[in-house]
């Protein structure tokens, strides 16, 4: 794999990911508006996985047909 191969691959996994711990933290150690920033930064990383994992298989399939 070229150095530019994962420079295009690594950031959207990592943003998932410091989204996530954000969520958990903020899930953690808050209160009041707080809790909206954890369901919010904790359901885009499931949004994510829905998109790729139901969604976006189907489409594929359709363009190949």
């Amino acid at each position: 794999m070229k150095a530019s191969e994962g420079v295009r691959v690594w950031p959207v996994p990592i943003a998932l990911g410091i989204l996530t711990c954000v969520g958990l933290v903020a899930a953690l150690v808050a209160d009041g508006m707080w809790d909206l920033v954890s369901w919010i930064a904790l359901g885009v990383p499931l949004a994510a996985v829905a998109w790729f994992a139901w969604i976006a298989p189907r489409r594929v399939g359709r363009r190949k047909a």
